[in-house]
């Protein structure tokens, strides 16, 4: 994977020199080989506007060619005390955690290790039983689907500290809301979003295979993809990268840490893992890892509501381009992850202020989708 920086809070650099010419036997709108992106001037611009007008501190912007090479961008303040904004600073990147959490549930249902429609009930610690309805169970695909009938959070959940709210809640709170809740849909009705089903779902496959949350995703995701500024616990490396997280109005935001619920939220990364995340996802697999990525993407549910496979949501865009995308937001930061599987392209949006400038990113993957 080639990759471009441009270190857009001071300077531009030099361009990537011009794509090959379309063979003529291919039609322009689906040739794999044009480049579909703005210059780097345009992806400055877009960023640049957002920062400016204060509705982020700051944003590193990453877009993927289908020939593999990438270009970023970045503008804005990385906070007191941080490093200048670059594809190396490091952010919380929220729900799509979630999206690493069900491609290792696609590995091992690939390496046989589970199956999609197991139980939850199967993996329960021992006197503990977990809530169903109608005599539907919920089941690791339900997990991941975003159908499991479980609500968005756990009714106990009641943070000591606002400011960095999951810290507290654990293996004991969980299984105490799960003892007493009754579901109020069928398992594999309705979409519901659920930090608490997928915060679940990692946690069943890590106790499952024997470690943390954090070395099951490691193993299975960021060793092969040598993503090594990627994890649940900032190594000294990545607090020196991390860009500071701010607040809607622009207040300094505490980190968040995650115990039992990792798997809905936990990860950090930078851009330059992101677009090695987001290489993986794209185009025809070559390994076990890339299958399972692909297996994941692929929309499943047979539930009201949106195209969903395993935790990555599709969506037909108002141009005609069909993408598969996932989001994420903390206290402090908000992410977005696009790619568009016919054209072999794809957007990682990376901000240090809580909520998600995704439509800048959408409008990239279709011009169609409005700013």
């Amino acid at each position: 994977m080639r990759v471009t920086f441009l270190a857009a809070a001071f300077a531009l650099a030099a361009c990537t020199s011009p794509p090959p010419a379309t063979p003529p036997e291919i039609a322009p709108e689906i040739a794999k080989a044009e480049h579909v992106f703005p210059d780097d001037a345009v992806l400055l611009a877009l960023i640049k506007a957002r920062v400016d007008d204060g509705r982020a501190a700051g944003i590193v912007l990453g877009v993927m060619e289908a020939d593999g090479s990438t270009r970023v961008v970045a503008y804005g303040d990385p906070g007191p005390g941080a490093q200048p904004l670059s594809a190396n600073s490091v952010f919380e990147i929220g729900s799509i955690t979630k999206v690493f959490t069900s491609t290792v549930l696609a590995d091992m249902v690939q390496k046989g290790e589970v199956k999609l429609d197991d139980p939850l009930q199967t993996y329960a610690p021992a006197g503990l039983t977990l809530p169903a309805r109608n005599g539907k169970q919920i089941t690791l695909r339900s997990l991941s689907e975003q159908n499991s009938g479980l609500p968005r959070m756990p009714s106990n959940f009641a943070p000591a500290d606002m400011t960095n709210p999951y810290v507290d809640y654990g293996a004991t709170q969980l299984n105490a809301f799960l003892s007493g809740y009754e579901l109020t849909r069928d398992p594999g009705e309705t979409f519901e979003y659920s930090n608490l089903g997928v915060g679940l779902l990692g946690q069943v496959l890590a106790t499952k295979a024997g470690m943390s949350y954090e070395a099951l995703v490691t193993q299975r995701i960021l060793k092969p993809l040598n993503m090594t500024m990627t994890g649940q616990t900032l190594s000294p490396p990545m607090l020196a990268a991390l860009a500071k997280g701010h607040g809607p109005t622009g207040e300094l935001a505490a980190n968040w840490d995650m115990d039992v619920l990792a798997g809905a939220g936990g990860l950090r990364s930078n851009m330059t893992d992101m677009l090695k995340f987001l290489d993986a996802n794209l185009g025809e697999p070559k390994n076990d890892l890339e299958r399972a990525m692909r297996m994941a993407q692929q929309p499943s549910s047979t539930a009201k509501g949106p195209k969903i496979g395993l935790n990555w949501i599709t969506q037909d865009m108002p141009g005609g381009a069909q993408i598969v995308w996932h989001n994420g937001g903390t206290g402090g930061y908000g992410t977005y992850i696009g790619l568009d599987q016919k054209r072999g392209v794809g957007v990682v949006l990376l901000a240090n202020t809580s909520g998600v400038p995704q439509d800048i990113a959408m409008h990239l993957l279709d011009p169609a989708s409005p700013l």
